[in-house]
């Protein structure tokens, strides 16, 4: 397993680049001001990219340092980007988001188990008419489809290729 942490401390831009779909998708996206949460921000690769296209920003990672590096650039681009330092499998977002971002960190999770209970936790954090955005291995595809396809009349897939798959939020879950 990668020490992120200290991945961080010695490069500044590990991750690379925002992939390309999920910079598609924000610049198709029509709506501005949207509220975003980045599941596993790590130094904030897409929640730069997406408050640059002018959008707010709730980065949530468990590396400091990662999270440290994302506020500085984004204070010094004045950026709407927070940060918060916590582990996405306890984290309870503190609103509902128009999109939530869960990029290359499920395969990091431990087990099945626990990626479906950051699945479920993040599409409860999205709004009504949201979206949320998944990019990772073809190992936890079907995971990630079945876990949708479970509630059809709540979400309706608009992306299912490769290593992403996003879906719309067409209704809420009644509590």
């Amino acid at each position: 397993m990668i020490n992120y942490e200290k991945e961080y401390q010695n490069s500044r831009n590990v991750c690379g680049e925002p992939f390309p779909e999920i910079v598609e998708f924000f610049e198709n996206y029509d709506d501005e001001c949207a509220t975003v949460l980045d599941s596993g921000c790590g130094q904030g690769r897409d929640a730069l990219f997406i408050a640059r296209k002018g959008h707010s920003v709730l980065g949530v990672d468990t590396a400091q340092t990662g999270i440290e590096q994302m506020l500085e650039e984004a204070e010094s681009e004045n950026l709407a980007v927070d940060g918060v330092i916590a582990d996405i499998t306890n984290y309870e977002a503190p609103d509902l988001y128009n999109i939530v971002v869960i990029d290359s960190v499920l395969h990091m999770l431990q087990n099945d188990e626990i990626r479906n209970a950051v699945l479920e936790k993040s599409s409860n954090a999205v709004c009504k008419a949201g979206f949320i955005l998944i990019a990772d291995t073809p190992k936890h595809k079907s995971l990630i489809c079945d876990y949708f396809k479970s509630v059809p009349k709540v979400w309706k897939i608009i992306k299912n290729e490769k290593n992403f798959f996003f879906a719309h939020k067409i209704a809420l879950v009644k509590s």
